[in-house]
This record gives structure tokens, sequence and C-alpha cells, in this order.
């Protein structure tokens, strides 16, 4: 198929935009795949900086950087996205983020991201980014509670001011059961 679903099209926007050396952010680690693929878009000489609420999702991710020799790239922190800046040196420039809301896959549906902390989240990274730099939310909305974030992203992300962004809405619209759709914020 020609045209790519929201997660494989937020991967060709990141390989389209990051260099070796530059410094990311994985807000959802999950179950690391974002993470593996920065981790070697950053090369050895970039950061990645990972976040996630659930202890598993660290987890897995540190197995699957340590058996692919990418962890010493990666700083994992189980906390919320929210609470990154906690974490991340001040002056860092950002060239991407990376978001995938709604529940862990496998794990406790009922354990889901929020409008509001993502919201925060963005709202520190935002400033970070560097001219041409993504912050990429990949938005699952089919479960309870998903509705309300997608509504809040969906506002906040449109009230962005075009002088300073392009905000992309990437989502099929023929498909059953609330299909994952991309936002893509690029700073201009």
């Amino acid at each position: 198929m020609m045209i790519e679903n929201a997660l494989r099209y937020s991967h060709t926007l990141l390989k389209n935009t990051i260099i070796n050396g530059d410094t990311v952010i994985d807000a959802t680690v999950g179950n690391g795949g974002d993470t593996i693929l920065l981790a070697k878009l950053v090369g050895e000489t970039g950061h990645v900086f990972g976040f996630d609420i659930q202890t598993q999702a660290i987890k897995t991710t540190k197995e699957k950087l340590m058996l692919t020799s990418l962890l010493e790239q990666v700083s994992l922190y189980n906390e919320g996205h929210e609470n990154l800046n906690h974490f991340i040196p001040e002056n860092t420039e950002i060239a991407a983020a990376v978001f995938n809301l709604g529940y862990l896959p496998k794990g406790d549906k009922k354990i889901i991201t929020k409008g509001e902390t993502t919201i925060q989240a963005v709202e520190l990274i935002l400033p970070r980014l560097r001219k041409g730099g993504l912050l990429l939310l990949t938005v699952y909305s089919g479960h309870p509670g998903g509705e309300l974030e997608k509504s809040a992203i969906v506002d906040f992300t449109k009230d962005l001011t075009q002088d300073s962004y392009t905000v992309l809405y990437y989502g099929f619209i023929n498909q059953k059961n609330a299909p994952p759709f991309l936002i893509a914020i690029e700073k201009k």
C-alpha cells in the first residue's frame, strides 16, 4: 500500500528530520519501538530521553535497547512526560519529540495518557524544538477517555500560531473503530 498509516508516516518524518548527534524525546516509551528507532537515528553521538509512567514499559524497552546495543545513547525515566524539564538539561535543543497517545499495547487499558498532561509536555517541548524540528503526536482514541484526549489535543494544536508552527493532521477518514491519526508540528 502506498499510503502509510499514522505510525509508519511518523517514522518516515523522523527519518527525514533526525541526524546523527541530535537530541530527541520519546515522551511515551511504551514497548520501545519508537525508542529503538530514535536511538538508531541519533547514533552514538546523539541522545534519546524516554519517559513512561509504567515500570513495565521502561523495563521492556531497556531490555530491547540492551539487545540492540543502543542503551548507551538513551536515558529512560519512569516518569510522566509532563515532568521532562526535571530530567533534560535546560538549554538542550530538541530535534524531534514523539508521543503515542492512548494505553500501553498489551498493558492495562485503564492506564491511559491524558490531554492535560500531554499538553503540558508539548508546551515544555515546543520552545526547545530547533527550527525545522518536529513534535509528533500519534493519537489512539478508540478507548475510554480517548475521545476527551483527542479533542483536547486537536483544539490545542489547531490554535498554534502559523507564524511559528506548521501543523499537519494526517489520518484515514473511511476506516472503522477510530483509527489512529497523526498530528505533526514543525517549528518554523
